[in-house]
C-alpha cells in the first residue's frame, strides 16, 4: 500500500483536483437520471408482477456510470441461489447485482441509512437482525421472498471490506439463513476481482464512506472488475453452517490465489466490528475472529 493511500485509510481526506470534483458532479448528475428513469417503471412493474428487472438495470447503469467495466467468468446460476463472495467494496453490490440480479443480506441498521436503505430496500434486501432467536423465522421468509423476487440472494461472510489482496475468515453466522437451507437452493461461491485498482478501490480503515465514494466518482476512465463465479454446491451436503462457510473460502482463495498470482497477504487493519486483529508485525502473532 503506497504512503498516500495507507494515510487514506487511516482517515486522512483524499485530496481531489477541480477537474475530479467536475467527474464527481457529472456522474452524480448521471446516476440521479438513471435512477429517474428505473425506479417509477419499477413500482408500476411491480403493481403487477414479481421479478422486476428494472433494480438489476439500474444497478448495472450505476456501476458502469462509476467506472466498472464488469467482466464474467464462469456460468452463474440464475434462480434458487446464494452467492457468497469477498467484499472489497460498496461497488461490489452494484457489480453484482447489475451482473446476475442478485438480493443482498444486511444488517438491519442500513435499512435505516437515508437513500442507501432505501435503494437497498428496493432490490429486495434480506435484513439481518441482532436479536437472532426472535426473528430467524422472519429472515428465512425474507430471503424466500428475496428468491422469489430476484432469485438468488448474496451474503458476504467476511462482515467487513478489504483491499482485494487478503481474505479474512469467514464468519458462518452470517450464513445462519442456510440452517437449514431452503429446499432446492444451491450455494455458488464468486470472487470479485478488480485485479490492480483492488488497493485503490478498497474501502478499509478509518476512511469514510463518503470519502470513499467521493475518491472513487473523481477517478479518470474505467477499471476492470472480473467476477468469477466457481462451482456450485449443494448446502444439504454439510452438517453445519461451518462446513459450509468452509468450503466457499477455500474456493474463493483458491481462486483469488491463482488471480493475484502470488500469496495472499495478512490484512493489515484490526477490524472490531469482526473480532478481526491484524497480525503484528515480527511477533508472528495472528489472531483471527471466532467463528461463530
Amino acid at each position: 500500500m503506497s504512503p498516500e493511500r495507507a494515510a487514506i485509510a487511516a482517515g486522512q481526506a483524499p485530496r481531489i483536483s477541480p477537474i475530479g470534483y467536475m467527474r464527481i458532479g457529472a456522474r452524480f448528475a448521471t446516476l440521479l437520471l438513471a435512477m429517474l428513469a428505473c425506479v417509477p417503471g419499477h413500482y408500476l412493474y411491480r403493481a403487477f408482477a414479481y421479478g422486476s428487472p428494472f433494480p438489476r438495470w439500474f444497478l448495472a447503469m450505476a456501476s458502469a456510470i462509476c467506472g466498472a467495466q464488469v467482466q464474467r467468468i464462469g456460468t452463474a446460476l440464475r434462480r434458487d441461489v446464494v452467492f457468497i463472495a469477498n467484499h472489497v467494496s460498496w461497488l461490489d453490490i452494484l457489480v453484482l447485482a447489475g451482473a446476475s440480479g442478485t438480493a443482498f443480506v444486511a444488517k438491519a441498521e442500513l435499512a435505516k441509512a437515508p437513500l442507501v436503505g432505501w435503494l437497498a430496500s428496493l432490490n429486495h434486501t434480506v435484513y439481518v437482525k441482532r436479536e437472532a432467536r426472535l426473528s430467524v423465522a422472519e429472515q428465512i421468509n425474507s430471503m424466500r421472498e428475496a428468491l422469489e423476487d430476484n432469485w438468488s440472494v448474496t451474503i458476504f461472510p467476511e462482515g467487513t471490506t478489504t483491499d482485494g489482496q487478503s481474505l479474512l475468515p469467514f464468519k458462518s453466522s452470517m450464513l445462519k439463513i442456510l440452517e437449514p437451507p431452503p429446499p432446492g437452493v444451491m450455494v455458488q461461491p464468486v470472487l470479485i476481482d478488480y485485479g490492480a485498482v483492488a488497493e485503490e478501490i478498497g474501502w478499509v480503515g478509518e476512511e469514510s464512506g463518503v470519502a470513499n465514494a467521493m475518491r472513487i466518482l473523481s477517478r479518470r476512465g474505467t477499471f476492470r472488475v472480473r467476477l468469477h463465479f466457481l462451482e456450485p454446491f449443494a448446502p444439504d451436503e454439510h452438517h453445519t453452517r461451518k462446513d459450509i462457510s468452509r468450503r466457499a473460502r477455500e474456493e474463493i482463495e483458491a481462486e483469488l490465489l491463482l488471480a493475484l498470482g502470488k500469496p495472499l497477504r495478512d490484512f493489515a487493519l484490526d477490524v472490531a466490528p469482526v473480532r478481526y486483529s491484524a497480525p503484528k508485525q515480527g511477533s508472528g502473532d495472528d489472531d483471527p475472529p471466532l467463528d461463530s
